[in-house]
């Protein structure tokens, strides 16, 4: 923010604006959501459709969450799979930003990195769902403890 703003100011009061402004705000976005994707996903901060699902009996909002979360997982995971690639070849060809000529393939790697624990956080939900359709919840049931939902604090618990 202090970036955009300053970089408003030198370009309206010096006619000098910041280079790179416009890269660097690019790359600390795709960071920022890159990284936040899996807490945001261990807090169930996701949209979901809630009013159609509470009308639906438990089992079939697992078995939707299964092919929800399966799906997902399957996405998510070739779009680690991708970038880990793309940030290989960005290695190998050297690609840096235009303005400031940051390499670029450390921060693809990072934003890999975030989906990786993303991919983490799915694949858990994905097993605490087939096991509540499976019948085997007894050991997963403190994961379960709000609507089905994986939270930081049921993660907490698991591992104690």
């Amino acid at each position: 923010m202090v970036l955009v703003i300053g970089n408003i100011l030198l370009r309206a009061i010096f006619s000098r604006p910041i280079l790179g402004t416009y890269e660097i705000v690019g790359f600390l976005t795709a960071l920022g959501i890159g990284l936040a994707l899996a807490h945001c996903a261990l807090q169930d901060g996701h949209i979901d459709v809630s009013i159609f699902m509470e009308k639906l009996s438990r089992k079939v909002q697992s078995v939707i969450a299964v092919l929800v979360q399966g799906g997902a997982l399957i996405f998510w995971s070739g779009a680690v799979w991708f970038l880990f690639q793309f940030g290989r070849d960005m290695r190998v060809k050297g690609l840096v930003s235009p303005s400031t000529e940051i390499p670029v393939y450390p921060l693809i790697y990072l934003v890999a990195v975030g989906l990786t624990g993303l991919c983490l956080v799915l694949l858990l939900k994905f097993i605490v769902s087939c096991r509540e359709i499976s019948g085997l919840l007894p050991s997963f049931k403190h994961f379960l403890a709000n609507k089905s939902s994986l939270n930081i604090n049921s993660v907490k618990r698991a591992v104690k």
